[in-house]
């Protein structure tokens, strides 16, 4: 594939993602600072106030954007779950809303301290003037102290406007669409493309948006309207060039949803494919967390996506007893259907499971095999595990099974950790069954005797509102059963190291199940 290739398809991409992130952060902006600025004017002559809310702003500030951001999901999933059970009727806690508060929260403190700031430099001698005139506090405040001090207020809106463009980039874990899908996607698929496109568009959008409202703040210093009156309307027209050519989600009907990795796109282009061909229309919430997407599924804020059946008995029935591919695959649909009306369609007909593995040349040499050889070897060696993985229960599960006491424990992307390891940089890594650079890398995957590691059956899971849609279920059975593992791995391949975009990877694996 191509880079034109790659490039059209992140324009063709563009009006949604623009819009969608154009969206959230001025709806951010706009509440933070209708909170922000009276708060600061109200604290102003409030001692207590003013350090309680310079101090609660600056702590917001100490947590890393995508905390702050998934810590929203949970709190509002839980208050929807309230107002359901209070009101009849509860709210979307995925998406937009979470993001839109937090990233609020955080455009708060440059606007608090520009604005306390630059309301404590006017000088007292105007105050006083005005006040012998006969006008009020309010009076003094609106003709003298905010018209003065609002150059240094809008220094900080400046700030907090590009710290909100820059931020909200990471609000595609929680399913708020955003110029993030490029980089979250990119990286997952290595189409550098993508991930190129998605900083430069969101540094250039900053730099405008910045640029427009310097304009606006010379205007102000120099009492100049024109200038205010130039930068206020190229606002205006940046907000509505991005807005008006985005399609919006609630216009289709199935929306799919996928977790962050290459396998997942690839999948749910798949799905997309399928429905398309049967006129069904389709919409993406890509990257989502594995912590968000179950609820999410469940609250009904998406429609269809993959999981896995071991990630469901090990992370969510909290399940470590050893069953066959089979009964976890029963125990898990019954579990599904009875706790939150998920349906679980049917397995793909492979497993996408954890395991170890070592580059063949170094597990030869040491004799290892299988997860119990290489316990013994272990203390002298390394192992790498994604993001999650040394916090799973498969991982405890594994060490406890085994014995395992590692030298180093290194965490990192999954694309860097398969090179790390066929560079020597690490001996071992934890890697997925279905991953087709198994085979690039020659990599040796380490049997695990015990069955420390649960089955991991690639599952097709439907909403409560979609369990029995007869036309959606329709369009998804023919790929029930139909994927060999084999066929799963060139098509992950395909998506990353040989370079397809996922939706190609996914158009060649219809036409290879289609062969079968």
């Amino acid at each position: 594939m191509n880079t034109d290739a790659r490039l059209a398809e992140a324009l063709d991409r563009l009006p949604d993602y623009l819009g969608s992130h154009v969206l959230v952060s001025l709806t951010a902006l706009v509440i933070g600072l209708g909170i922000s600025l009276p708060l600061a004017i109200f604290a102003l002559r409030r001692p207590r106030l003013r350090a309680g809310a310079l101090a609660f702003a600056s702590v917001v500030q100490t947590i890393p954007g995508l905390a702050l951001l998934a810590l929203f999901y949970p709190l509002l999933l839980a208050l929807s779950e309230l107002c359901k059970s209070v009101f009849g009727a509860g709210f979307s806690a995925l998406g937009f809303l979470p993001s839109v508060l937090a990233l609020a929260l955080y455009s708060m403190l440059p606007v608090l301290r520009n604005t306390v700031t630059g309301l404590a430099g006017v000088d007292p001698s105007l105050r006083e003037s005005a006040s012998l005139t006969g006008a009020n506090p309010w009076q003094v405040m609106r003709d003298i102290e905010l018209p003065l001090a609002m150059p240094v207020i809008m220094a900080g809106v400046r700030t907090s406007a590009v710290w909100v463009i820059g931020t909200a980039t990471l609000s595609t874990p929680i399913g708020q669409t955003s110029l993030g899908n490029y980089i979250f996607a990119g990286l997952q698929t290595q189409n550098w493309v993508f991930v190129l496109f998605g900083c430069v568009v969101a540094a250039v959008l900053a730099l405008v948006v910045d640029q427009l409202l310097a304009l606006m703040e010379r205007g102000l210093a120099t009492r100049s309207r024109k200038l205010v009156s130039a930068g206020a309307l190229g606002l205006a027209v940046v907000v509505l060039a991005a807005l008006l050519p985005g399609r919006a989600l609630t216009q289709a009907r199935y929306v799919i949803g996928t977790k962050p990795f290459t396998e997942q796109y690839v999948l749910a282009s798949l799905i997309e494919n399928r429905l398309a061909a049967n006129d069904l229309s389709t919409a993406r919430l890509d990257g989502l967390g594995s912590a968000v997407i179950l609820n999410a599924l469940a609250a009904d804020e998406i429609d269809v996506y993959v999981d896995y059946s071991g990630t469901i008995w090990a992370d969510d029935m909290h399940q470590a007893d050893v069953r066959t591919r089979a009964e976890v695959l029963s125990a898990v649909g019954d579990w599904l259907r009875r706790t939150k009306g998920i349906r679980l369609l049917g397995s793909l007909g492979f497993e996408n499971a954890y395991a170890l593995a070592m580059t063949r040349t170094k597990a030869d040499a040491l004799g290892i095999k299988s997860i119990a050889d290489l316990a013994a070897h272990a203390p002298g060696l390394s192992i790498a595990g994604d993001y999650e993985f040394f916090e799973r229960p498969e991982w405890k599960s594994i060490r406890e099974a085994y014995g395992l006491n590692f030298r180093m424990q290194r965490t990192m992307q999954p694309d860097f950790m398969y090179a790390a390891l066929a560079n020597g940089d690490v001996d071992v890594a934890s890697v997925y069954t279905s991953d087709g650079r198994i085979a690039q890398y020659d990599l040796q995957v380490l049997g695990d005797p015990k069955h420390a590691i649960p089955p991991y059956d690639a599952i097709v899971l439907l909403s409560p509102r979609r369990a029995n849609d007869e036309k959606l279920i329709a369009a998804l059975r023919p790929l029930i059963g139909a994927i060999p593992v084999d066929l799963m791995r060139e098509a992950n391949l395909r998506a990353s190291e040989k370079g397809a975009l996922p939706k190609n990877a996914a158009k060649w694996l219809w036409e290879g199940i289609q062969r079968k």
